[in-house]
C-alpha cells in the first residue's frame, strides 16, 4: 500500500537524524590517531627543536614558521642552508652553532622545505628520493620538522627518466581520480546534479581508513573492502535521508547545487571537529620503491594502487555495457523522460548511482591518502577541482569520458613539474581543459546535445 505524503515527510527526520548518528560514531574513533596527527608532513618532535634566532635578523619574524635541527652522528651541524618556498613565498636561512633552523612565513598553507646538500658534509645526504620535502601546517601555528641524514651520495636522474618517472606518477594519480570522477559524472548524468559536496565523501573514505587501519588495527587488505562497503552506505543514507525528498519536491537544479555546497562545508566541518587539524598517515605509507625496469620504480603501495583502480574501473565498464541496471543509468542520462516512460524506475537507478558514486569515492579517497600521503579533514577538497576538470574534458555525464579525462589531468599534473614549480602544476592541466573546451565544448566523449 502506498504511503501517504505526510508519512514519507515524517521518515525524513529520524533518516536524517540516523545518518548524523552513524557519522558521529564513526568519528569519535578518531580520538585515539587524532593524539598523534602531525602539524605538518615530516617527522616531528618538539622536544628535539624551538624556535630560534637563526637567520631571524634576515627575515620578518612571524606567527607561523618551520623549525629544526640537524644533526649528524648526534653532532650538530652549523652552517647548513635551509630554505622554503610555497605561496608565492620565499626564504633561506642558515643553521646556527646548535644546528638549529628556523624559517618564518606570512601565511599558513603548503610549502617545500629544501637542503642545500652542497652545505652538508662530504658524502652526506638527506635520507630519501630527494633533499626536499612538502611541509603544511596543522591548527597550529608552528610546524616542527626532523630531517634525518645519512652517508651516500645523490643520484642525479637524466630528463628521459625524469619524464619516465612522471608518467607513471600521472598514470596512478589519473586512475585514483577516475574513482571519483566517474562517480560525479554518473550523478550529473542521472539528476543533472553537479555535487560539490562529492569531495567530502572522497574524505569519507580516508577517514574511515584511519577509523580501521589505524584505530581498530585491522589489516588493510581487510579494512579496504570495510571501507567501501562504508561509503556505499554513506551514498544510501545520503539520498534515502536528503536527496530523495528533495526530488520529491521537485526542487530546481540550482537549489540542489546549493544545497550540495552547504552539505560539503557541513561534513567537512565535522571531519574537523572529531578528526582535528592534523595529519595521520595510513600504514606502510612509506613503503620503500621497488626498481622495476630501467627507470620504471614502484613501490607496493603503488602497484596496488593501480592495480585495484584498473580492476574496479573493468567493472564498473562492464557494469555500465552489459548489466540492466547500468543499461538503464545510460538510458537515463541520455533522456530521462523517455527512460521513466517505458518503464525504468528512475528513482531506484538513481539511489544505486549514488551508491556506487559513494563507494568509488571511498576507494578514491584510500588510493588518495597513500599517493599524497596523508588523511586530512580537507583532503578531498584539494582534488575537487581536478575531478571537475576531468569531468568536463571528458564530457559531462559520459562515465568512459570521465576515465579519458582523468588520465589526462592526471599525466599534465604530474608531467608539468618538469617545468612549473610543484605550486601551479595544477596549472597546466587547467590551461589545457580550456583549450578543449573552446574548440570542443561538449568535451572529447560529450555530444553537443548535452549542452545547454
Amino acid at each position: 500500500m502506498e504511503l501517504t505524503t505526510s508519512h514519507r515527510r515524517g521518515r525524513i527526520p529520524w533518516v536524517i537524524a540516523l545518518v548524523s548518528f552513524l557519522l558521529a560514531a564513526a568519528m569519535l574513533f578518531m580520538a585515539a590517531p587524532a593524539s598523534f596527527a602531525d602539524t605538518g608532513d615530516g617527522e616531528t618532535d618538539t622536544t628535539t627543536a624551538s624556535p630560534s634566532d637563526s637567520g631571524s635578523d634576515e627575515q620578518e619574524v612571524t606567527d607561523f614558521f618551520f623549525a629544526g635541527v640537524i644533526k649528524y652522528n648526534a653532532d650538530p651541524l652549523p652552517g647548513v642552508a635551509v630554505s622554503i618556498e610555497g605561496n608565492g613565498f620565499e626564504a633561506e636561512t642558515e643553521t646556527d652553532d646548535t644546528g638549529r633552523w628556523t624559517l618564518y612565513v606570512p601565511e599558513r598553507g603548503e610549502y617545500e622545505l629544501t637542503v642545500d646538500e652542497s652545505t652538508l658534509p662530504d658524502g652526506v645526504i638527506v635520507e630519501g628520493d630527494s633533499a626536499s620535502q612538502d611541509v603544511e601546517f596543522g591548527l597550529g601555528n608552528r610546524v616542527i620538522v626532523n630531517l634525518f641524514l645519512g652517508e651516500g651520495v645523490r643520484e642525479t636522474t637524466s630528463f628521459v627518466d625524469q619524464l619516465v618517472e612522471r608518467i607513471i606518477n600521472g598514470l596512478n594519480f589519473g586512475l585514483l581520480l577516475a574513482l571519483a570522477a566517474i562517480g560525479v559524472s554518473l550523478i550529473f548524468g542521472t539528476m543533472n546534479l553537479t555535487n560539490f559536496a562529492h569531495a567530502e565523501m572522497v574524505t569519507f573514505g580516508a577517514v574511515m581508513a584511519v577509523v580501521f587501519g589505524v584505530s581498530l588495527a585491522i589489516p588493510m587488505w581487510l579494512t579496504i573492502p570495510l571501507v567501501v562497503i562504508s561509503g556505499a552506505i554513506f551514498g544510501y543514507l545520503m539520498d534515502v535521508g536528503l536527496w530523495k525528498p528533495l526530488r520529491k519536491r521537485g526542487m530546481g537544479i540550482i537549489p540542489l547545487m546549493i544545497v550540495s555546497i552547504g552539505f560539503s562545508f557541513a561534513l567537512r566541518y565535522v571531519f574537523l571537529f572529531f578528526f582535528g587539524g592534523g595529519t595521520v598517515q595510513l600504514p606502510n605509507a612509506g613503503a620503500p620503491k621497488i626498481e622495476i625496469w630501467g627507470p620504471i620504480r614502484l613501490s607496493s603501495i603503488d602497484m596496488m594502487s593501480m592495480g585495484l583502480s584498473i580492476v574496479v574501473l573493468v567493472a564498473v565498464a562492464f557494469w555500465l555495457l552489459r548489466t540492466r541496471t547500468g543499461k538503464a543509468t545510460r538510458a537515463i542520462s541520455d533522456n530521462p523522460s523517455l527512460a521513466a516512460a517505458s518503464g525504468i524506475n528512475v528513482d531506484r537507478v538513481i539511489r544505486i548511482v549514488w551508491i556506487l558514486a559513494s563507494a568509488l569515492a571511498a576507494l578514491g579517497g584510500i588510493l588518495w591518502a597513500y599517493f599524497r600521503p596523508g588523511v586530512r579533514w580537507d583532503m578531498g577538497v584539494h582534488i575537487l577541482l581536478l575531478i571537475f576538470a576531468a569531468v568536463c574534458l571528458g564530457g559531462l555525464g559520459t562515465a568512459f569520458g570521465a576515465l579519458i579525462g582523468s588520465i589526462i589531468v592526471g599525466l599534465l599534473v604530474e608531467v608539468s613539474t618538469l617545468w612549473l614549480p610543484s605550486d601551479l602544476k595544477y596549472v597546466g592541466a587547467l590551461a589545457v581543459l580550456i583549450l578543449v573546451l573552446l574548440f570542443r565544448p561538449q568535451g572529447i566523449l560529450g555530444r553537443r546535445e548535452r549542452i545547454g
